[in-house]
C-alpha cells in the first residue's frame, strides 16, 4: 500500500496550494564574523543575527556565543543587551510577530476578521519555522507583537454578547489550530536533517508496518478508510489548516452570533442563549 505523502505550504499571510513541505535545514557550518566593530553592537543587531541563525539552523542551534561568534565580538558583550538566551528567544518572538499588522480598511465582520487573523499568524509561522516552538498554551509568551494579533481577535468577538471566560476561550482555541499545526514545520525540517530523509522516504521505510497494522483485523475503520486511499494518503498541512479553520468558525457562529444551534434530527435546540440585542 502506498505510504502517506505530505506537502504544505503558506505563503505571506495566506493560505495558498500545495507545495514540498518545511525543507531540511542546511548542514551546519562555522558562522561567518561581522564586519561590524563591537562598538556599533545594539540590542536590534543581536537579535536579527539570532534570527538568522535560527532561520539556517533551528532553534536549539541557538547559543549566546554563537551569535557573538556570527556578530564577530566578545562571548560575553552580546549579555550587556539581553542577559541570557530565554530573554534572546523573547526578543527574536516579537520581532518576528511585529513584521505583520492590521489595517483601517479591514474587514468589519467578525468571521473575516478573525479568518485574517489566522491566515496572517499563519504566514509568520511559515516564514519563522522556529516560531512555533517558543511558547505554549499553558506558558504563553508575553510579548508585545504577539498581543497585537490577540487583540485582533479579541476585538472581532468583542461586541457579540459574550462572557469574557467564553470569548477567551474561542481565542485560544482558534489560536491552538493555528500554532498547533505549525509547530511541525521544524519539527520536520529537524527530523530531515537527522535522518537524511524526506517525510515520504521514512514512509517508505515503514510501509511493512503500517500494512501489517492494516491486515491485523484488529483495526477495521482504520484498514477501509487507509484501504480507499488510490495513491496514499496527501497529507497536507494546509488543507487541514482551511478545514479545521472552517469547522471550528462554522461551529462557533451560532455562539458568537446568539443562534440557537439545532442538534438531533428533530431539531431539538441546545447551546442556546439569548441574543445580546441589535448590533
Amino acid at each position: 500500500m502506498p505510504p502517506p505523502e505530505t506537502s504544505t505550504v503558506c505563503t505571506g499571510a495566506v493560505v495558498a496550494g500545495t507545495a514540498p513541505a518545511a525543507p531540511a535545514l542546511p548542514a551546519r557550518r562555522p558562522p561567518a564574523p561581522s564586519a561590524h566593530p563591537e562598538q556599533e553592537l545594539s540590542l536590534e543587531r543581536i537579535v536579527r543575527t539570532a534570527i538568522e541563525i535560527a532561520d539556517a539552523e533551528g532553534l536549539p542551534a541557538l547559543t549566546m556565543r554563537g551569535v557573538a561568534a556570527r556578530l564577530g565580538v566578545a562571548a560575553m558583550s552580546t549579555y550587556r543587551y539581553v542577559p541570557s538566551k530565554e530573554d534572546l528567544v523573547l526578543h527574536m518572538a516579537d520581532a518576528a510577530f511585529g513584521e505583520a499588522s492590521y489595517g483601517a480598511d479591514a474587514p468589519g465582520d467578525w468571521r473575516a476578521r478573525v479568518e485574517l487573523g489566522a491566515r496572517t499568524l499563519c504566514g509568520l509561522y511559515r516564514k519563522y519555522p522556529w516560531l512555533a516552538q517558543t511558547g505554549s498554551l499553558t506558558r504563553p509568551l508575553l510579548v508585545p507583537n504577539l498581543m497585537v494579533h490577540g487583540e485582533w481577535v479579541l476585538s472581532a468577538l468583542d461586541a457579540h454578547g459574550l462572557d469574557p471566560t467564553t470569548l477567551f476561550g474561542i481565542h485560544v482555541l482558534l489560536y491552538s489550530h493555528v500554532q498547533g499545526l505549525a509547530v511541525h514545520l521544524e519539527r520536520e525540517a529537524h527530523a530531515q536533517a537527522a535522518t537524511g530523509q524526506t517525510e515520504d522516504e521514512w514512509m517508505d521505510g515503514r510501509t511493512p508496518v503500517l500494512r501489517e497494522l492494516v491486515e491485523s483485523g484488529r483495526f477495521p475503520a482504520f484498514a477501509k478508510v487507509v484501504g480507499a486511499f488510490e495513491h496514499g494518503y496527501d497529507l497536507r498541512l494546509d488543507a487541514l489548516f482551511e478545514l479545521g479553520l472552517k469547522t471550528l468558525l462554522d461551529g462557533l457562529t451560532p455562539l458568537v452570533e446568539g443562534r440557537p444551534a439545532i442538534a438531533g434530527c428533530e431539531g431539538t435546540r441546545s447551546g442556546s442563549r439569548p441574543s445580546p440585542g441589535p448590533r
